[in-house]
């Protein structure tokens, strides 16, 4: 069962979860217990593939809401993809979540999500309305991954100066069931506006759903590829290791989390934010203040100046934080402090970092890889006493993505992949409404839906 962050409506099932997305109260659903994996299990993983720990650990928190003979279908046809782990230098690894279809970490989650939703969609005979805010590749993942499914359509909103040409195409060349639109504003803005329509009355004819990590089932599927890249470098039974984990809206984060709650055995998990530096000064002084606006990097999908999943990690840690950025309940922050580290990388040691990892491994990392890696060496220098706890980066999207800053740092055009290819001269279906405000927005649905 699952309940609201906010506390002021009743426990959900997981299908309810699901394809409602945020609860009425307008806060996040969150596992009421996190189930356990044993430690025997979890290193037995060693010997199993990818969609077989996803199986195995998605059972655990799912029960009987899907069948299991589904479930593994559903697993097995949306996880399709690699998920190399590479070994770089001393106790340091990668492992590389850019090998689905749009070449981002978002594919895990949004792809999942997409077939566990149109599983349940078929039983109910419904049809959905996809709302999702995006501040670069989460739109990509979840247009491509809902593209012609029958039951839902999407409307993506995407901060117009804020993304790359490529993540725009990805969104706006599908058309079909999907809408993508441009706002003149912030991701936090796309966000607000999202999150207002959910609890809107006047749109509840709309029946509308979230596949970004508002969703509860956007952010399962991302605790697999902890327990697999685990599974990949370790020696022993319960042994500790370190994720450096890119963070924006923090689902990425509490995935991780989800994963330790779940048995994974984690030292420390880096928390890896660009100039958006709300969360380490959270953590440094038990006061949250957002960043009012986001201020733009160029790690862009990390745009965010109040994280929507700050209100499940609070929850984790026994505090409560609604959507306005108001902590309510004050969360263990001895606890967090011991399981959460948490850097703010500037551009400039972004770019210093491309530079650096090229010359000395001759491999390529985009900038939000280049945040997570920056912060691990940070961490290194911080704690000699660690240097003994291997460490795992998460690079989330493909160097192809960012090709200007690319070019302009190692002098390299990144090679593009195929599924980026073919888009790169399609049409692109771009909307002609021009939304500046919440109210705007909602003209739109309501005329357009």
């Amino acid at each position: 069962m699952f309940h609201s962050t906010n506390y002021n409506t009743e426990n959900v099932d997981f299908k309810t979860a699901i394809l409602r997305g945020q609860a009425l109260d307008k806060g996040l659903y969150m596992l009421n217990k996190i189930p356990k994996i044993d430690q025997e299990r979890i290193f037995s993983f060693r010997d199993l593939k990818f969609s077989e720990i996803g199986y195995n650990v998605l059972s655990k928190i799912i029960g009987k809401s899907i069948p299991s003979d589904k479930l593994r279908n559903i697993i097995k046809n949306a996880l399709n993809f690699e998920v190399p782990i590479e070994h770089i230098a001393n106790n340091d690894y990668i492992c590389y979540l850019d090998r689905g279809p749009t070449c981002s970490f978002k594919d895990f989650g949004a792809r999942t999500l997409a077939r566990i939703m149109q599983y349940f969609l078929e039983i109910e005979e419904k049809n959905i309305i996809i709302l999702t805010a995006t501040s670069g590749d989460t739109g990509g993942a979840v247009a491509q991954a809902f593209y012609e499914m029958e039951r839902i359509k999407v409307v993506v909103l995407y901060p117009r100066d804020e993304i790359s040409d490529l993540q725009r195409k990805q969104m706006t060349t599908l058309g079909k069931n999907v809408t993508a639109i441009g706002i003149k504003g912030k991701f936090d803005d796309c966000q607000r506006y999202a999150k207002k329509a959910f609890a809107d009355n006047e749109l509840t004819n709309l029946n509308l759903s979230s596949a970004n990590s508002i969703n509860f089932g956007r952010l399962l599927p991302q605790t697999l590829y902890y327990f697999w890249s685990y599974s990949q470098i370790v020696e022993k039974k319960n042994e500790e290791i370190v994720f450096s984990v890119p963070s924006g809206n923090f689902g990425n984060l509490m995935g991780g989390l989800i994963a330790k709650r779940m048995g994974l055995p984690v030292r420390k998990f880096i928390s890896a934010v660009n100039e958006n530096d709300e969360f380490p000064n959270f953590l440094e002084t038990g006061q949250y203040n957002k960043v009012v606006p986001s201020k733009n990097c160029i790690s862009n999908a990390m745009n965010v100046g109040h994280p929507s999943n700050l209100a499940r990690l609070i929850d984790l840690y026994g505090g409560q934080i609604d959507e306005q950025g108001i902590i309510s309940r004050q969360p263990n922050m001895q606890k967090i402090r011991n399981e959460i580290i948490s850097y703010s990388i500037s551009d400039e040691l972004t770019k210093i970092t491309i530079k650096d990892f090229y010359n000395n491994h001759q491999k390529i990392l985009e900038p939000h890889g280049a945040v997570g890696w920056a912060a691990v060496e940070i961490y290194r220098k911080e704690y000699n006493n660690d240097h003994k706890y291997r460490s795992i980066t998460l690079e989330t999207a493909d160097p192809a993505k960012f090709p200007n800053e690319i070019i302009n740092l190692v002098r390299i055009t990144p090679e593009i992949p195929h599924s980026l290819k073919i888009i790169q001269n399609k049409k692109e279906f771009i909307n002609p409404v021009e939304i500046e405000t919440y109210g705007d927005f909602k003209g739109f649905l309501k005329n357009n839906f």
